[in-house]
């Protein structure tokens, strides 16, 4: 999934917001709280795609190849993909949505409401 991809499908996020943080990344809120980034770091400028997932799933998740504990957040129970064959794009599609469901979920009933969502 390219970058341009990952934003083409937050942005069908309802109430989903991006803005560029820490060195140009494509970070994705919901009610002000973050459940996406897709970013470039390292010598080699490799694309890594980030995102909240459940407890399960970060279990799953981090046993597989190319998916780590994210850093920074792996304690909040978030992976980043480190290669681009880690998963397939509906599949990073997918988590992103279950992503952005858990962030809502733990909005205020007043924010959800402020937000139409």
């Amino acid at each position: 999934m390219t970058r341009d991809d990952f934003d083409s499908f937050c942005v069908t996020l309802p109430a989903a917001t991006n803005v560029k943080q820490w060195g140009n990344a494509s970070v994705w809120k919901v009610g002000g709280k973050i459940f996406a980034i897709c970013s470039n770091w390292g010598p080699d400028e490799t694309q890594k795609i980030s995102f909240k997932c459940s407890d399960l799933a970060f279990a799953i998740l981090t046993e597989q190849e190319g998916i780590i504990p994210a850093p920074y957040l792996a304690r909040a129970r978030w992976v980043q993909l480190i290669s681009k064959d880690a998963m397939q794009d509906q599949d990073i599609e997918a988590y992103i949505q279950e992503a952005y469901t858990i962030v809502k979920a733990k909005l205020t009933r007043a924010m959800r409401a402020e937000l139409g969502i």
